[in-house]
């Protein structure tokens, strides 16, 4: 969670270098995350725009009106909280000045060892900076929206990606620039042949989803779960199979997977922004006990010193290594 930037984002306000926004004024926030406090007397009407599916959830249990992706124009004010992906960030950029009403003010905030400052002078380049100020370990900046240029100029400067010629991804996405080398080891080591109902768990942009679409000749389904919005709409171009793949939008640490399978394959992540928490990756395994059906198999891949064992003792009747090479090792549960 981005605690000390989303501080940052607010402070013009509260530093009144920015006046506060009319109690009338509609006011898009793009990147919005939990936590979230803006000061007293910001009393505009917030819409959040959020993909993540956790930080969704959170920011909807709060009351907020949030949506996985941005809808509307003509907004009086843009609030973008940037991250650590230089194209992700460039994006809603432009995506703000779309949105803006002409002359809107748009609000841009990250930390300092995220590349706030060249973002800054990325946007300086092309819109006049009304003014910017330093404060809880980052920077917020400020402009006005002022036509179509440039918007376009930092569309084209982010093209659509196409990975190996054919997977469709973007900036911010988990190894949106090339397939992930663990679970590129992962669909090496799958069986020959899967059959009946298949889940992808962290499905990304899917790329193991369309290996196993490509090999698997016998599938009643194939449903792929994800927490990142943007990337299960890549998987919905990327994704070719037998039957209609389901694309499921879910956190699956939080929520009920309904369905029950034959089979799970995943590649779990085991970050949350540049924290490793291996506990992440042992809660997508004990999901995926309880989604395979008795006698059912998961298939999964890890940093090799990801103590996974344990908890596959606990969730399966039998646990084993498959495969290994100097990063990653895949392992198979049979429940």
């Amino acid at each position: 969670m981005a605690a000390e930037p989303l501080k940052t984002l607010f402070y013009p306000f509260e530093a009144e270098a920015l006046p506060l926004p009319r109690k009338d004024a509609r006011v898009l926030f793009l990147g919005a995350e939990p936590g979230f406090r803006p000061p007293a007397g910001f009393d505009a009407g917030l819409h959040l725009v959020q993909g993540f599916r956790p930080h969704f959830r959170a920011l909807q249990a709060s009351g907020y009106a949030v949506t996985p992706r941005g809808e509307g124009s003509g907004f009086d004010a843009v609030l973008v909280l940037a991250g650590r992906h230089r194209g992700q960030n460039e994006m809603r950029i432009a995506e703000a000045m779309e949105r803006a009403t002409p002359g809107g003010l748009i609000v841009v905030a990250g930390g300092k060892d995220e590349g706030i400052d060249s973002l800054r002078k990325r946007v300086a380049g092309l819109v006049p900076i009304e003014g910017h100020l330093p404060k809880h370990h980052g920077v917020a900046f400020w402009f006005r929206q002022g036509g179509a240029d440039a918007p376009a100029a930092l569309r084209a400067a982010n093209p659509d990606l196409l990975v190996e010629g054919h997977f469709h991804t973007a900036p911010g996405m988990f190894s949106f620039d090339r397939i992930d080398a663990g679970s590129k080891l992962l669909a090496a080591n799958l069986p020959g042949e899967l059959k009946g109902n298949v889940a992808d768990f962290c499905a990304g942009w899917g790329y193991l989803a369309g290996e196993v679409a490509q090999r698997a000749t016998s599938l009643t389904a194939l449903d792929l779960y994800e927490a990142d919005f943007e990337a299960l709409e890549a998987a919905k171009l990327n994704v070719r199979a037998v039957i209609e793949p389901r694309f499921l939008w879910l956190d699956l640490l939080t929520e009920t997977v309904e369905r029950r399978y034959d089979v799970i394959v995943m590649n779990p992540p085991f970050h949350s922004g540049r924290a490793a928490e291996p506990g992440i990756g042992a809660g997508m395994i004990r999901a995926a006990g309880k989604a395979l059906k008795p006698g059912g198999r998961l298939f999964m891949v890890a940093n090799r010193q990801l103590p996974y064992e344990q908890v596959l003792a606990a969730a399966f009747a039998s646990h084993a290594e498959v495969a290994r090479d100097g990063m990653f090792k895949v392992l198979s549960a049979r429940r």
